[in-house]
């Protein structure tokens, strides 16, 4: 079995302090903690960036100090978000992949977040697909749900993502897939043989899926975009802490943990 890669996405669109009060929000903030979770394992750090106010934004700008300021500090992959907040435009979504950095998110397909809806038309998903391509970006695949993977695969017969694929089942979702083990299972196995996949449990859903992943041969992300407890009711102190538990559990199950630079070849990414 392939070396376990962990990615750690601290920050997500919707958390605040209010919910998390250990929230990184700041570039230097996102810097240090992406650095935590370096240390403690984590090879890709999966980023939404923050205004000065704390809210969602996906400038250019932001998203470029962020970049600069966690490669300057470790050897991770920073895989910006594509997906932004809801309300977000595609215009806006789109601008951290100006970037070129070796990973950025892909969603293929409309599902209900919540109370809110995320809008992925067609044209959405083939403009972001071929802008990806065009500036050497491989995507990770959000999925949500089942239809998601279809859509995916119709952008590959199109020849606007290469091969091997790499999907992310983000899995408990309101209003989305449900994060039980056999809505894993159905997902893993309707992608082609070739493609890697992550998967990130919401909530409750997250340690679950984590380490069934880890036996099934998947990958794992954790971090408070997905979930800001450690146990229930008891909030973690940081994301580093949640990462921290997937390498125990790795460890206790086998398998090993993968580095940042074998987490590129495992992805077969271009530095």
């Amino acid at each position: 079995m392939e070396k376990l890669i962990i990615t750690a996405a601290i920050t997500g669109a919707e958390v605040t302090r209010d919910i998390q009060p250990n929230l990184a929000l700041t570039p230097d903030e996102i810097a240090e903690d992406a650095y935590q979770c370096y240390l403690a394992g984590a090879s890709i750090i999966h980023v939404h960036a923050r205004d000065e106010e704390g809210n969602p934004t996906q400038s250019y700008d932001v998203y470029k100090e962020i970049k600069d300021k966690i490669e300057a500090k470790c050897n991770v992959i920073v895989q910006p978000s594509t997906g932004g907040a809801t309300w977000h435009s595609a215009e806006e979504r789109l601008q951290p992949v100006e970037l070129k950095p070796e990973m950025a998110t892909l969603s293929t397909g409309t599902v209900n977040f919540g109370p809110d809806v995320f809008m992925n038309t067609e044209e959405y998903m083939e403009k972001f697909a071929a802008r990806m391509k065009e500036l050497g970006v491989k995507p990770e695949i959000e999925v949500f749900e089942r239809g998601m993977i279809v859509n995916a695969l119709k952008l590959v017969k199109k020849g606007l993502v290469d091969k091997p694929v790499h999907f992310d089942f983000v899995l408990g979702v309101p209003g989305a897939c449900p994060g039980e083990i056999e809505d894993l299972v159905y997902f893993k196995q309707s992608i082609p043989a070739d493609a890697t996949w992550t998967v990130a449990g919401i909530g409750r859903y997250e340690l679950p899926l984590a380490t069934a992943a880890i036996v099934m041969g998947g990958h794992v992300r954790v971090g408070f975009e997905d979930n800001v407890y450690y146990s229930k009711g008891v909030l973690a102190d940081s994301n580093a802490q949640l990462v921290e538990r997937i390498v125990r559990i790795s460890k206790e199950l086998g398998r090993v943990v993968a580095t940042p630079d074998e987490t590129r070849e495992i992805l077969s990414l271009k530095k």
